[in-house]
């Protein structure tokens, strides 16, 4: 059972602490008027926006989360001083290019953080996401969600692809309830 779905009366809890925590740091004060109207503002607006919120999945492996951030922040690192190599380097070399990587999962949130995820490492950055290209032909692509990836040093796609998979999209598929 979805925490949020105990509380009527407080249907984003973590929200609403966060909401009151803000109230007393922006306040600066802990007197018993700030509480209590950091109080009432943490459980009226949750309330008011409720229903204006996207239903966004689960993340079901919290700690999966946060080891994905430090291999995310690894690469990040990494991949910022091979770029620096490759850029001080001979830029005859690079091989610029796009690749389409097909995507397993189809909600936003984890699209999302799949692409940023692409984007913030160097040397690649994500351009769109959308459904097979009718040009390309192949209408049992149709259906199925692809990422558009440009790659500054492209070498071998496939290659590209599988990491791509293999090192961000499954462990947001476990992460979140894909």
């Amino acid at each position: 059972m979805r925490l949020e779905a105990r509380f009527k009366w407080l249907p984003t809890p973590f929200r609403s602490l966060l909401l009151f925590l803000v109230w007393l740091l922006l306040n600066n004060s802990v007197s018993a008027g700030h509480i209590i109207l950091g109080t009432i503002l943490a459980i009226v607006i949750p309330l008011i926006t409720y229903r204006f919120r996207t239903k966004q999945p689960l993340i079901i492996r919290p700690w999966r989360a946060v080891t994905h951030l430090l291999l995310v922040l690894y690469d990040i690192i990494t991949a910022n001083v091979e770029v620096a190599i490759k850029i001080l380097g001979p830029t005859k070399k690079l091989q610029p290019g796009f690749v389409l990587v097909p995507l397993d999962i189809d909600q936003a949130m984890p699209i999302t953080i799949l692409a940023s995820t692409v984007s913030l490492t160097p040397g690649t950055v994500s351009a769109e996401v959308y459904p097979w290209p009718e040009s390309l032909g192949d209408k049992q692509h149709s259906e199925r969600k692809y990422l558009l990836i440009h790659v500054l040093d492209l070498k071998d796609e496939q290659l590209l692809i599988d990491t791509i998979k293999l090192r961000y999209e499954k462990p947001l598929k476990e992460i979140f309830e894909c």
